[in-house]
Order: C-alpha cells, then sequence, then structure tokens
C-alpha cells in the first residue's frame, strides 16, 4: 500500500528522484574513496617521510572532500523538493476524494479519522520519503561499497563483516516486527484522541451548562492516558535500538584492532590499510545503522499508507452520472416527482423511506410534515441528490437526478438545511456562496427578505466604507458568533441570492419566532413567485397555507391534501395539530 500510493504520485518528480540518484552515488563513492587515499598518506607518505606525496595526496583529499559536501547539499535540496510536493500532492488527493464523498462515506469513516489521516498520516508518509531520498539511497551503495573496498584493503579481516552486518539486521528485523502493531494502535489512538477533543470543542457551551466539566476531563484523560501508554511502549523499544548498535560498533572496532594488530605484527597488512579497513567497517555499519533507522519508520509509515490508501480507494457511492442530461433553463420552478421512492442507510434493519409516491408541483408550495423520526429530513436529502435511493427514481422536471451533473442539480435546487452552517469570512462572502457574482442590491434584498436586514445593519462597524454596510462584518466558523435565528435567516438569504427553480426548507423556520416566522413567509410568497417551493416544518402554523401537504408516519406517506382536507380526513394530521394548538383556532 506504501508503495502504491507513492507511486501514485512520485510520476511529476522521477526528474528530481534520479538527480538525487546521481548526487548520492557521487557523495557515497567521494566518501569511499577518502579513506583509500588516507591509507595512501600513512603507507606512503607518513611511513617514508615523504612530505611532498603528503601535501599531493591531501590536497586530492579535500578536493574530493569538497565534491563530497557539495553533491550532499545539492542531494539534499532535490529530496526535500520531491518529499515537500509528493505530501502535498497526497494531501490534495485525500482532500479531493473526501469533497466527493456522500454522507454515507463520511459517516462511515468520521471527521476525526478523515483530519487525522490528511495531516499525520500524510506527515508520516511524506516524511519517510524526505528520509529515504536524503539517507535510503545512500545505505546500499555504502554498504555494497564498503564490502568491497574493505575486502581489497585486507581480505583476511573480511569475515568481521560478515559477522557485524546479520547481527545489526537480526536487531532490526526483532523491533520491527514488535513496532508494527504498536504503530497501528498509535494512530487509532490518535483518531480517537483527535475525536474527543473536537466534540469537546464543539460542544463545550453544551459541557458548561450542564457542569459536565469533570466527566469530559476524565473522557479526555483515558483517550491521553492511552496514546501515551502505546508511546511509551514504542519508545522502549527504541531505548533498546541505540545501545544494541552502539554494542555492536564497539565490538566491531575492537575486533578489527585485535585481529589486525596481530596481522600487522605479522606483516600480513600494512597500518594505513588496518586504519582504512576500520574506517570501511564503520561506514558500513553506520550505513545499516542509517537503514535501521529508516525501517523504524517504515512500520508507521506503512501503517499510515494503509490508511490514506483505504480514503483514496473508496469510491463514492453517489457517481457522476457519465453522460448527464441538460434541463432546459427557462425561467418558473422544476417540478419534483418522486415514484416509488425508498431508502434505507447502509447496515439498517428497516428502510427509513417506503414507497414514497407524490409530485410537488411546479409554482406551487408543497409541505411535508409527520413526527420525529418519520423520514422527512431523509425524504428531501434524495432531492439535492445528498443521497440516492434504494429503490425508484426521484426526477426533476422528468429527468432522474442520477441522470443530471451535480452543478445542475445544484443550480435548480437551493437548500436550506436543518442545522443552518455559515463559513467563516464575512456576512458578503457567505451570502455570495449561492451565486458569486451577485452585487450588494441584490444581497440586501436577499437579507430583507429573510428578516436580516436589521441585525447586520446593528454589526456595522464604521472603521471603513465597506465595513459600514454590516455586509463585511466577520462572521466566525460555524456561524457562532450569531444566534440561532440569525444564522438561519442568514441561510435562508444565502439560498434566495442563488435563485434556484426549486427552494427546499428543512424545518427551516423552527429557530424563529411566531411574528419573524410568518414574516419571512410573506416574503418568500413575493419572492419565489413560479417556483417550486418544499417546506418541511415542525410548526403548523408555517404550512396551513400550503397547496399540498405530506403527512409522513414511519416513513410511509398517510395522509395528502390541502390543510382544511387531512383536519377533517386524516387523523395523524389532526393528532400533530392538537399537540400544538387547538383545531377551531386554525381551522
Amino acid at each position: 500500500m506504501l508503495w502504491t500510493v507513492i507511486r501514485r504520485h512520485i510520476r511529476p518528480y522521477l526528474p528530481h528522484v534520479a538527480a538525487v540518484i546521481v548526487l548520492q552515488l557521487a557523495t557515497v563513492l567521494a566518501t569511499l574513496y577518502l579513506p583509500s587515499l588516507n591509507a595512501d598518506i600513512i603507507d606512503n607518505g607518513v611511513a617514508t617521510g615523504d612530505t611532498d606525496y603528503i601535501w599531493r595526496v591531501g590536497g586530492l583529499m579535500l578536493i574530493v572532500a569538497m565534491v563530497q559536501v557539495i553533491t550532499a547539499v545539492t542531494s539534499v535540496w532535490f529530496g526535500a523538493r520531491v518529499a515537500m510536493g509528493l505530501g502535498r500532492d497526497i494531501r490534495r488527493s485525500l482532500y479531493t476524494r473526501v469533497d466527493r464523498f456522500s454522507t454515507e462515506e463520511m459517516g462511515r469513516f468520521g471527521a476525526p479519522t478523515l483530519i487525522t489521516r490528511g495531516t499525520n498520516d500524510v506527515q508520516q508518509v511524506q516524511m519517510l520519503a524526505l528520509m529515504t531520498l536524503n539517507f535510503m539511497v545512500m545505505v546500499p551503495i555504502m554498504s555494497i561499497g564498503g564490502i568491497v573496498m574493505a575486502i581489497q584493503e585486507d581480505p583476511g579481516l573480511s569475515w568481521l563483516v560478515w559477522v557485524s552486518v546479520p547481527v545489526l539486521m537480526v536487531i532490526v528485523g526483532l523491533l520491527v516486527t514488535k513496532l508494527m502493531p504498536l504503530f497501528q494502535r498509535m494512530q487509532d489512538n490518535i483518531d480517537s484522541i483527535n475525536g474527543v477533543m473536537r466534540e469537546q470543542i464543539m460542544g463545550i457551551r453544551v459541557v458548561r451548562a450542564f457542569v459536565r466539566e469533570k466527566h469530559e476531563t476524565a473522557r479526555f484523560e483515558d483517550a491521553n492516558a492511552t496514546l501515551t501508554d502505546t508511546s511509551v511502549r514504542i519508545g522502549r523499544l527504541f531505548v533498546i535500538m541505540g545501545p544494541a548498535i552502539t554494542v555492536v560498533l564497539h565490538l566491531a572496532t575492537a575486533a578489527v584492532l585485535w585481529f589486525g594488530g596481530h596481522r600487522v605484527d605479522a606483516g600480513l597488512v600494512q597500518v594505513g590499510s588496518l586504519t582504512a579497513f576500520m574506517q570501511y567497517l564503520l561506514q558500513i555499519l553506520m550505513a545499516v545503522m542509517m537503514g535501521t533507522f529508516m525501517f523504524m519508520m517504515f512500520p508507521r509509515a506503512i501503517i499510515s499508507a494503509r490508511r490514506i490508501g483505504e480514503v483514496l480507494e473508496t469510491t463514492p457511492t453517489l457517481v457522476e452520472a457519465t453522460d448527464p442530461v441538460a434541463l432546459d433553463q427557462v425561467g418558473g420552478g422544476a417540478a419534483v416527482e418522486f415514484r416509488d421512492v425508498s431508502f434505507a442507510y447502509p447496515g439498517a434493519d428497516a428502510p427509513v423511506l417506503d414507497g414514497i409516491s407524490f409530485t410537488a408541483d411546479a409554482g406551487r408550495t408543497t409541505a411535508i410534515i409527520g413526527s420525529t423520526g418519520s423520514g422527512k429530513t431523509s425524504l428531501i436529502s434524495l432531492i439535492p441528490r445528498l443521497h440516492d435511493a434504494t429503490r425508484g427514481q426521484v426526477l426533476l422536471d422528468g429527468v432522474p437526478v442520477t441522470d443530471l451533473a451535480r452543478a445542475t442539480i445544484s443550480d435548480v435546487v437551493g437548500l436550506v438545511p436543518q442545522k443552518p452552517y455559515l463559513f467563516s469570512g464575512t456576512i458578503a462572502h457567505n451570502l455570495r456562496f449561492g451565486d458569486p457574482s451577485a452585487d450588494d442590491a441584490q444581497l440586501w434584498e436577499a437579507l430583507d427578505i429573510a428578516q436580516a436586514t436589521e441585525f447586520v445593519v446593528d454589526r456595522t462597524t464604521g472603521e471603513d466604507e465597506a465595513a459600514a454596510t454590516g455586509l463585511e462584518s466577520a462572521v466566525s466558523q460555524g456561524g457562532t458568533n450569531v444566534s440561532g435565528g440569525q444564522r438561519q435567516r442568514l441561510c435562508i438569504a444565502r439560498t434566495l441570492v442563488a435563485r434556484p427553480r426549486v427552494f427546499v426548507f428543512d424545518d427551516s423556520f423552527s429557530a424563529l419566532d411566531v411574528a419573524t416566522d410568518a414574516a419571512v413567509r410573506a416574503g418568500l410568497d413575493a419572492h419565489t413567485q413560479g417556483a417550486t417551493m418544499i417546506i418541511v416544518a415542525q410548526r403548523i402554523s408555517s404550512i396551513t397555507g400550503a397547496d399540498q401537504i405530506i403527512v409522513l408516519e414511519e416513513g410511509r406517506v398517510v395522509g395528502r391534501g390541502t390543510h382544511e382536507e387531512l383536519l377533517a380526513s386524516n387523523q395523524t394530521y389532526r393528532e400533530i395539530v392538537d399537540s400544538q394548538t387547538t383545531v377551531e383556532e386554525l381551522a
């Protein structure tokens, strides 16, 4: 999976990777050449007292060292460019894929893990790429070259190489085997603590209102303790690594000096060659050690890449139409038709909607009402294709929504969701989500219809001409710096700016008082003439004037008609009315 993720994004940087390999090769060759030159100086210069030879070979060593430094620095520069670009591209791919996810995929993964996968997991892969290009490319070249040069200096001591390297590799293999499951657990623990913190930050007002600080603190401490315990266990294994490698290095050095000293005394090898052999052995072991540290990064990066791959390989259930149909862009509304529609959430035992059939005609108002959990929100979410029907069809102007492009649906259908949401920025920025080209006059018109003009004007800062309009006043993320009713009215205004042909209001008037509700509906009636209106409401007074009222009960249509007709004929509707007011007041 790690290779799959990297291969998918590394292609634009292959020239840079090739440059890294060439430069690393030059760096390693220079590094391997230096001990040989040093041995030459000892054997042919120091031993014979030839000062000119020492200066001549020493100058060559300086040139080789300068080449080593230049190639190493350049290699790191190219490697950093590749790694940072790779991380950027993986994050972009993740964002693009998540942006196409339907509510089903978002519910399957959850926001905390998607955030972790797009940040921490990508960082792990990015750091592995950086370290691999800067060090791992050098490891095999240094190891093979060091072995060749060491054997060339003294074949009689080559057995030390064949003993030391396998010992290090065995140590690495054992530690990696222990670390793999721990790194998987660590990423899951990061997801958990991320989810707890996100939930607590978003629900801080509820926590304080119910004085649940101690309970939430305990939840966080549990998640934090679990992550800490896993991190400590990983740290303990890392602690073993340093001493183990140090012991092997020192034992190898001692063995070279011991056995090499006897060979020098016997005249089998010169002092310079013994010195060069020891340097080559240390270079080999250092290369293995760098490879060891790289392998320590591999388990976590593999786990992270697997988690990234799960997101990238998830096919969104809402697939864009291959040959989308174009709707006639004519004035007025667009008819919305449900033909024997059923819908069930993945893994649910029973469908939320079953056999829904009705038509919301253009230019008319259709209201949907029912008890909590009757499927109202699920029903209207099928219109803008937030979900796809499990069975049956939802049609816009006679065309199934599955045959329309998402952009077409967005142009035709304007949804005011049950939970209003505003983005960080300004009021004007949020309103222009509906139409980026809308001028200030259009924004004020929409605000006036949504009964939001007064509080927008009240937010005037007076700091400059733009801010004095109130449109440029700041909105925090989620719209938390405005009240629920103000947030709802701004969301209604945002949809009005878009001027869709179908207006869908999902219980969008519940946060408004009765007077404001009536004023908003009166403004909508005048502004949306000819458009299709679909209103989901809990408040009976919001829908009494609808041309058609659909009554839902347990996912089925149990009543259809006007307010007066349903009062006379539908028991479910009468019970809803009786729960809010007397029949005589509304008749």
